[in-house]
């Protein structure tokens, strides 16, 4: 528990540090990165994506939002749907938050190995799956 206790802190150590200097926090870097992973995302697929209420996503989002950081429009096909992108800002912002946590796991990665660096892809899907399958339905 310790080893991952520190192993996380190391790994969100910068991003959070960047977040900070903008007033934000680990949800709202959450937030960009699956908007980034699927743009055109809907509000409500990004909530079953996180696995949070819609008043914990209201107000990280609108902020979000107000910092031109994401863009919400009305779908085509079903004005009520919102969808979500990121803006040309918010793009790049979200690329340097993910690219120091890439820098540093390609670091320890080659330190590690190749056999090491597949337990721990394995052990990380085994807990993703143990996280959705907890999950109320």
């Amino acid at each position: 528990m310790e080893a991952f206790f520190f192993g996380y802190q190391a790994f969100t150590a910068k991003a959070d540090e960047m977040l900070a200097r903008r007033g934000l926090s680990r949800v709202h870097q959450r937030i960009v990165f699956f908007i980034a992973r699927y743009p055109g995302l809907s509000v409500k697929e990004l909530l079953t994506v996180l696995g949070v209420s819609k008043q914990a996503l209201n107000i990280p989002l609108r902020q979000l939002v107000e910092m031109h950081l994401v863009n919400s429009v009305a779908s085509q096909t079903d004005k009520r749907k919102r969808l979500l992108e990121l803006t040309a800002e918010g793009v790049r912002f979200e690329q340097s938050l993910r690219r120091e946590q890439v820098k540093l796991l390609q670091r320890v990665f080659a330190e590690a190995g190749e056999t090491a660096v597949n337990g721990w892809l394995a052990v990380n899907q085994a807990l993703g799956e143990v996280s959705k399958s907890d999950k109320p339905a």
